[in-house]
């Protein structure tokens, strides 16, 4: 399969995962389900792929050392869908994590949404966000007599 159809697969797949997490309020039956197969089923799978794209791609040039080598490295199309695959795999993985905590938080799904999108868009910006947000609520709510704030 050419790298552009494994792109375009992938793309497909991953933006299903992330309507279908984004559309799953946390008191609904089917949203552990929903974050079940969107943040490990998928993941696991993009991962499959990134492995087999490596294997049928990777030939040695460029590395991690300089932004030279990185340009390098990705220079071979089938890596560049590999490296591309490898950062769907990891903002869903992180985007159901999320999803999942504030789950467990109780939080409103409105709050959850614009997060998710943020993870979606621009993956570490979406868990920094989140971080944001979880640090001003916890500040914001009193903790409990067992000493654990929201």
């Amino acid at each position: 399969m050419s790298p552009d159809a494994v792109f375009s697969l992938c793309n497909g797949l991953a933006l299903l995962a992330w309507i279908a997490l984004t559309a799953s309020p946390a008191r609904a039956p089917w949203s552990a389900r929903v974050r079940w197969l969107s943040g490990r089923a998928v993941p696991l799978l993009l991962s499959a792929v990134y492995a087999l794209m490596l294997l049928a791609h990777w030939r040695g040039e460029g590395g991690f050392g300089s932004p030279a080598e990185v340009r390098a490295l990705f220079d071979v199309p089938g890596v560049l869908v590999a490296g591309w695959v490898h950062y769907l795999a990891f903002d869903l993985f992180v985007g159901s994590w999320i999803a999942a905590e504030a789950a467990r938080l109780g939080w409103p799904h409105a709050l959850l949404v614009p997060l998710l999108v943020l993870c979606f868009l621009f993956g570490p910006l979406g868990l920094l966000a989140f971080a944001l947000v979880r640090s001003a609520r916890r500040a914001a709510i009193p903790s409990t007599s067992t000493g654990v704030a929201p």
